[in-house]
């Protein structure tokens, strides 16, 4: 059936401003529909067109779209895509034709969210057009979108000249396409240089977040899902909810620290609420999510932000943006993450003058691990060096021009100390670099330092592997060597840039502690083995405190001391000491909250020195059992049994198992009041996987009084 068509004026040039009334509702050219179109040729009947295919499926293969889930086009800038159009009849040299793009309410050239691609003698534009093939009335159009284009949902028209005018296409839905980022070519500002790198950091939608200590590492799946139905949407709704400018958005720098704000719902109504409390009765716990679909499509359709997120569950979803965008990214996690109130390069531990932590005064923080990410990128805005990884951190921790937002940051300029340079450089520099110091307090207040730690924040720096399922240890481009002389060179220079490091002379301790424990499972005794050196020609009578405590990962004690031990050592000249001590189950299970961490704090002095060690014990969870049953292939039905005991012998309450897998298994989430000690619960569901290839599904159950256990299965699914 042939389309209807609207009257206007000829579009002259790229300073063009159509005004937001004339595109209410997207009808085009309002009031002009009594003007009739006359033929430019005599004698020939009036072009017309009759029809438009976007190629959806052969130009998803070539710009690999193919796995978004939606009606609509996808491509991506810089690369050429092809679109049908059918006309009233052959075109001939004489016919004038052309495609019109417009993005945001308000399109005009001149801001680049209306653009006119001509075909046949003109040129030009900033968008390349190319009659590929003319068969019969139906011509293939190529179109390539500029390398440096908005990314977004565009509307498209055809518009045939006719006399003095243009006669242009109806608003058609089915005609709308999304623009992404193109990671595959060199002239786009986030081109990746290997094809192994771009599955992984852009078409990858399952990943791991690492978690735990620096020394027991333990991780748990993320369903990033950017393909999924609705997330591209969602991505584009945050956008356009948080009112990032529609001209910014072809701007990858601009994109991603915009994007940092966006995922946090500080002060610009963002996505995500943050929870570090015990109490999420008003919301979702961070450790029940399955991954971000589930997370954006409910933001998307309430335009309220979601509850609650902790680091991770930011990571995650900003990762999910970032990958849906076409932005290469990937979620690190940094081991003993200094998050340093006073902005400069010492996270202070103060202690009593009888040797306890003093909590009350000590301000600093340490987490166990802290999650943000990466993504790639060209710095057009800083020399060449800079390009490539950037720390991006959607977690509100500190405001900058007003917003809580962090990077992008050269991961290069923090390696190195040049920390002049955009965006928050320093910040993130503090969060690897800070010296830990130990700082005791007397009767007065006065705070004497007496241990400096240069090696004990940012110990580790792990993301997933881009070649299986594992961690890539990525600390070196984080960090030169410890004591190096490439490391002297960057402190230095830090501190050239205001960063402001501890100068105190703190002599070397022949006195020292080594805290040690093998970490059991949740509901089993603890035993913690403190190590006592005396280095010294002389006996040493130590006066020893020692303390177990539950901490949150965010290195904030939990509650109060649950077990706590005062005596005193006799040290031989060069001997050691050895001291065991045990947590019953009973003595820890019921403090535990939602957490599964102790700190060991012990402190020793003598006549002549004071010496002070901590150490954070992750305990193990137990494992979750997964079976997989049915036939792995397209719309086939498959199933997936979950069983868990409880072997702890306590009882779990206000449990929650969800399970998750994109191109598997949208979010599913099953509610148990209890699971009494040695009590069972079992889950099967069924699913039918949409999409070929190997797929990953997640499971988590999720307790008021554990945290969560998870258990991941990949599941390899033939056409």
């Amino acid at each position: 059936m042939k389309k209807s068509f609207r009257y206007a004026s000829r579009v002259p040039n790229k300073n063009l401003h159509i005004d937001h009334d004339d595109f209410r509702e997207f009808e085009p050219f309002d009031g002009e529909t009594d003007l009739v179109p006359r033929s430019a040729q005599p004698g020939v009947d009036a072009l017309s067109v009759v029809g438009v295919d976007m190629r959806k499926d052969v130009n998803a293969a070539q710009h690999c779209t193919g796995e978004y889930v939606t009606n609509l086009l996808v491509v991506r800038r810089g690369q050429q895509f092809i679109i049908d159009v059918s006309f009233s009849r052959p075109v001939t040299s004489q016919d004038d034709f052309q495609l019109e793009f417009l993005i945001g309410t308000d399109p005009a050239a001149n801001k680049e969210t209306l653009v006119v691609v001509n075909f046949g003698n003109h040129s030009g534009a900033a968008w390349a057009g190319q009659i590929v093939e003319a068969r019969d009335t139906v011509v293939s159009l190529g179109v390539t979108a500029s390398s440096k284009a908005i990314v977004g949902l565009y509307r498209m028209y055809v518009a045939v000249a006719m006399g003095n005018g243009m006669q242009r296409t109806e608003k058609d839905p089915n005609t709308n396409f999304y623009l992404l980022f193109n990671p595959w070519k060199p002239d786009d500002d986030v081109f990746y240089p290997d094809e192994a790198g771009r599955s992984e950091y852009v078409l990858n939608s399952t990943g791991l977040i690492y978690m735990g200590t620096p020394d027991q590492v333990t991780e748990r799946g993320w369903v990033y899902g950017q393909f999924e139905e609705g997330i591209l949407d969602a991505c584009i709704y945050i956008m356009d909810a948080c009112r990032m400018p529609i001209q910014n958005r072809g701007d990858v720098v601009k994109m991603v620290r915009t994007a940092s704000a966006l995922v946090n719902s500080q002060d610009d109504n963002g996505v995500l609420i943050g929870n570090w409390s015990d109490d999420f009765s008003m919301g979702t716990p961070p450790t029940t999510w399955t991954g971000s679909a589930s997370i954006l499509q409910k933001y998307h359709a309430s335009g309220a932000p979601v509850s609650f997120a902790q680091c991770w569950v930011y990571a995650g979803v900003l990762n999910t943006f970032l990958r849906c965008l076409g932005i290469p990214s990937r979620v690190v996690t940094n081991f003993n993450s200094a998050h340093d109130n006073t902005g400069n390069l010492k996270t202070e531990l103060i202690f009593k003058p009888d040797g306890s932590p003093d909590r009350h005064k000590t301000r600093d923080s340490i987490w166990n691990y802290h999650c943000w990410n990466e993504a790639f990128m060209k710095r057009g805005d800083l020399p060449p060096k800079y390009s490539g990884w950037q720390v991006v951190d959607a977690t509100p921790q500190e405001t900058n021009d007003g917003y809580f937002r962090c990077g992008p940051a050269p991961v290069i300029a923090i390696r190195d100390g040049e920390l002049c340079h955009p965006f928050d450089c320093g910040f993130v520099f503090a969060e690897v670099n800070s010296d830990l110091i130990h700082m005791k307090s007397d009767k007065y207040g006065n705070m004497t330092p007496f241990k400096v730690d240069t090696t004990y924040v940012g110990k580790l720096l792990y993301t997933k592997s881009r070649s299986g399922w594992g961690p890539e240890d990525i600390t070196g481009t984080y960090k030169h060597p410890e004591g190096s002389p490439a490391d002297q060179q960057t402190m230095a220079l830090a501190e050239q840039f205001g960063c402001s490091r501890d100068r105190s002379n703190v002599p070397a301790a022949k006195l020292s502690i080594q805290i040690s424990a093998q970490a059991g499972y949740v509901g089993e005794p603890l035993r913690v083995s403190v190590t006592f050196y005396n280095q010294s020609e002389a006996m040493k009578l130590v006066k020893v405190h020692m303390e177990i405590s539950p901490t949150y990962y965010t290195g904030v004690v939990a509650s109060d001391p649950l077990k706590v031990e005062d005596f005193r050592l006799d040290l031989d000249a060069f001997q050691s000491s050895i001291k065991v001590f045990e947590l019953s189950p009973q003595e820890y299970v019921s403090h535990l909250g939602s957490n599964s961490s102790l700190e060991v704090t012990v402190t020793g002095q003598t006549d002549d020195v004071e010496v002070s060690e901590v150490k954070t014990i992750a305990l193990k969870l137990p494992p979750l059992n997964i079976t997989l049953s049915g036939q792995p292939q397209v719309n086939r039905d498959m199933y997936i049994m979950v069983s868990f005991t409880n072997t702890m012998g306590f009882p779990l309450t206000g449990a929650k198992l969800a399970m998750e897998g994109a191109g598997l298994l949208e979010t599913q989430v099953y509610s148990y009041r209890t699971i009494p000690p040695m009590g069972q619960i079992s889950r099967k569901v069924g699913f039918r996987p949409t999409k070929p290839g190997l797929q990953t599904l997640l499971v988590v159950l999720d307790c008021d009084n554990l945290p969560d256990m998870t258990a991941m299965v990949e599941v390899k699914v033939v056409p």
